[in-house]
Parts: C-alpha cells; sequence; structure tokens
C-alpha cells in the first residue's frame, strides 16, 4: 500500500486534515501523519464567526502525528498534502519540512494543498509559475513567491492540486486522488518491470 503524508501541527484545520485522511484510506493508500515532533497534535476549527469579519479558531479534535519531519525519506512516499489551518504559519521555517517538500516538486509527484497550506511550497522556493487556489487572506504568501492566484474550488497545475478552503474539499479532492492512482499504476509498472528483469537475470 503506498504511503502518501498529511503535513499537520498544532492548529491544523479538523476538516482539512480528517477529509483527505479518510479518502485517501478510501482509495487504498496509506496516510501516515507528520508533524515537527513525533506526537498529538490539537487541531482546530477554522472558520469565520457569523458577525466577524476575521477568522476564529475553536478546539477540535487531536491527531497523532506517525513520523517526525526529520525522519521522513520522502523517496518513500507516493505524495504529500499540505493540510490548512494556523499550523502552516511557524512550521514552514523547519528545514526538515522545506526539504521535503522540495523534493515532491522536483519529482513532480502528486502534492495537494488547501488554504493555509500553501504558505509551506510558497516558503520553500515551490510556487512560482504555478497556479493555485488559497484562501483570500494568503493570496500574498503565494504572489510574492512567483505563484499565481486563481479564486476558485479547484485548481489543477500539472502534478499540483489546490483548493481554497474545507469547504472546496469535494472539487478538489478527486482529481488529486486521480492523479495518485496514475501514479501508482506508474509505481506499480516499474515494479513489475524490475521483478522481470530478475527474473531474466536469474534464468527463471
Amino acid at each position: 500500500m503506498e504511503k502518501v503524508l498529511i503535513i499537520v501541527g498544532d492548529a491544523s484545520e479538523t476538516v482539512d486534515t480528517l477529509y483527505p485522511y479518510y479518502r485517501l484510506q478510501e482509495a487504498g493508500f496509506e496516510p501516515v501523519v507528520a508533524g515537527p515532533q513525533k506526537k498529538r497534535y490539537q487541531m482546530v476549527l477554522h472558520e469565520v464567526k457569523p458577525g466577524w469579519s476575521i477568522t476564529k479558531e475553536w478546539e477540535g479534535y487531536t491527531i497523532e502525528a506517525d513520523i517526525a519531519f526529520r525522519d521522513i525519506e520522502p523517496e518513500h512516499y507516493l505524495g504529500i498534502f499540505f493540510s490548512g489551518g494556523r499550523a502552516p504559519e511557524y512550521i514552514r521555517y523547519d528545514p526538515d519540512l522545506v526539504r521535503i517538500t522540495r523534493h515532491f516538486f522536483e519529482k513532480n509527484k502528486p502534492i495537494a494543498s488547501v488554504c493555509h497550506g500553501v504558505e509551506i511550497p510558497a516558503y520553500a522556493g515551490c510556487v512560482k509559475g504555478r497556479r493555485m487556489a488559497t484562501v483570500p487572506k494568503c493570496r500574498f504568501d503565494l504572489e510574492v513567491c512567483g505563484g499565481v492566484f486563481v479564486d476558485a474550488p479547484c485548481v489543477v497545475d500539472g502534478n499540483l492540486v489546490s483548493g481554497r478552503t474545507f469547504h472546496d474539499h469535494g472539487h478538489y479532492f478527486g482529481a488529486w486522488i486521480k492523479l495518485l492512482l496514475d501514479a501508482r499504476k506508474v509505481v506499480g509498472q516499474h515494479t513489475m518491470s524490475g521483478y522481470e528483469t530478475r527474473e531474466a537475470s536469474v534464468g527463471l
């Protein structure tokens, strides 16, 4: 079962995180939750409260990180998902997360981002010339780093799929799952090809 990273920290958005976690399982992938440390993180409900003009946070569920950023060997993972909420504002400075992020862009692997998640690839220098959706308040983060803001529920730019907020999950997430399924087929073909080569080499 191919592994897919979900990037979190304290104050990751609850729906942004749990929706992809269970959708990946449903599609036959193994979601691997990754954070600055291997520990339990407090997620939040990140929404504009009625009557407010700015985002408010309520405590949501917690989630256990399976692995710390420093221990990740990105070549062992098929794809990566950048969850939203407040967490990206501080975890983006983690040098190991920057290393991991650049790997997925450089290797053209399936990448998905929602809401504030864009702040991570933006800081890592990976969004120049890339079209992405994000929450409007993060438009500056994207554009100042050379990206192109698109106000749409689903934006697909090659291997990169993005949505604005958790309200867009039903629009963009299926497109990312399709990329992962296509990537899995490619991995399977390479594995079978390698197996056939080994068979030939030992005269089976």
